[in-house]
């Protein structure tokens, strides 16, 4: 069995925000090598599994990982010798058994989803064949488009601009992905020499988007429309915005405090915010648009929104297969966010997809604010036809990287290749 597991190894690097973070190498039997870096979000919900931190003040304010290293490299390698690297779900069962917690609180999720995505790596690589391939279980190939975070606001802001977290580019209307990239790079360039002529900062944030403090949280979507025609297209036919509000990070006992606007909202009056500005803007889709814990409030807003855009549950249901079965049910949503590290390994994210999938949802792979140049995601997306990727603004080298791997793919696949288009959005 050339593809045992030999040896695995994990050390603490730094993320795209200078924050310790776990890498993890695999070596096999037959001498192949793969690596993986885990990536850590800052905006995060309460659901997720667990980012083990050692909280040691004296070390990187609290957030270094050598728990999570340690037990990679004393707990997890060696249950983990001479398995079968292409087993991934022994790999993974394994893993979350040796843990025994309901959200990986004992070895940590950064520990266990860097030896579950090195493991996938080390097979593609010792069978030579591209990664997007060996995770590929339907022969078909998609690439997503790309959903460019451009403009920032809540958290990703420090709460100096709009409440809403990201207002989103998503090239739909382009016939391929190269172009998709080459459009909203274009638009992205736009905005910045808008936001130069109002006397805007251009400076960027963690995600590669911009931080103006603008008048209000409509003022941004007014600003990407205009930059979008300025860059040449047409708004809501060739390039649409995506809306990230983000929203349990302003909801407070039960209402939704917007700051730049002076105004605390019931849930039912922040749906019809969005309606007003769904109506207003072209806007394809918003995620995150009631807290995670509002489970009402989503229903309300299913029920006014859901056939008409694309509904995106990402704290609320934090990849959990649980959480999004109980949405379907509840019919809350229609559409999920992929994040693996909300969850832990690669074979419980497949299942999350595919539950979605199921039931007629869309799927959002994304990446998190705390980035490295690792591109599992963008091989990841192509394998699951996925439909749609969140990688940041055409900016940053941890976010374009993700970009740059979809270029490759692309070409890898010629005439193979597919642009998913308008079809990846449900409404």
């Amino acid at each position: 069995m050339n593809s045992a597991i030999k040896t695995i190894h994990a050390r603490e690097i730094l993320d795209s925000r200078g924050n310790p973070t776990v890498e993890v190498d695999i070596v096999l039997k037959d001498g192949t090598r793969a690596r993986a870096a885990v990536p850590s979000g800052a905006s995060t919900g309460t659901h997720e599994a667990v980012e083990l931190r050692d909280r040691d003040k004296n070390r990187f304010g609290g957030k270094g990982v050598l728990t999570a290293v340690a037990n990679v490299n004393t707990i997890i390698a060696p249950a983990l010798a001479g398995f079968d690297a292409g087993d991934q779900g022994r790999i993974d069962r394994t893993m979350i058994a040796l843990d025994g917690t309901p959200n990986k609180a004992r070895l940590g999720a950064n520990a266990i989803l860097g030896v579950s995505v090195a493991a996938a790596r080390a097979v593609a690589l010792s069978r030579d064949i591209p990664l997007y391939e060996y995770l590929n279980n339907n022969h078909k190939h998609l690439l997503p488009v790309p959903m460019m975070n451009v403009l920032n606001g809540g958290v990703h802001a420090q709460w100096q601009g709009a409440d809403f977290q990201e207002y989103m580019i998503a090239p739909f209307g382009a016939p391929d992905f190269h172009t998709a990239l080459q459009w909203g790079a274009e638009t992205y360039h736009a905005l910045q020499d808008l936001l130069k002529k109002k006397n805007y900062p251009t400076a960027v944030g963690d995600e590669g988007g911009f931080a103006p403090k603008v008048a209000s949280n409509e003022e941004p979507l007014e600003l990407i429309t205009h930059a979008i025609e300025q860059a040449g297209y047409r708004p809501g036919t060739d390039i649409g915005i995506a809306l990230d509000p983000a929203s349990s990070g302003f909801c407070h006992g039960g209402k939704y405090e917007l700051k730049r606007e002076g105004r605390s909202l019931l849930p039912e009056e922040l749906i019809a915010y969005y309606r007003k500005l769904v109506d207003t803007h072209p806007i394809i889709s918003i995620e995150d648009g009631l807290a995670e814990d509002d489970w009402a409030g989503w229903k309300l807003l299913t029920k006014e929104l859901g056939t008409q855009i694309e509904l995106i549950g990402d704290d609320i249901f934090v990849t959990s297969p649980d959480l999004v079965r109980r949405g379907i049910t509840e019919e809350i949503a229609n559409s999920v966010l992929i994040k693996l590290n909300q969850i832990g390994t690669v074979t419980e994210t497949l299942a999350t997809i595919d539950l979605a999938r199921g039931a007629g949802w869309g799927t959002n792979v994304s990446h998190r604010s705390g980035e490295t140049t690792d591109s599992f995601i963008a091989d990841f997306t192509v394998a699951t036809c996925a439909g749609k990727l969140k990688t940041g603004a055409p900016c940053r080298g941890e976010r374009v990287e993700k970009y740059n791997q979809l270029l490759r793919i692309e070409e890898e696949l010629g005439s193979r290749a597919a642009y998913a288009g308008r079809k990846a959005f449900v409404r």
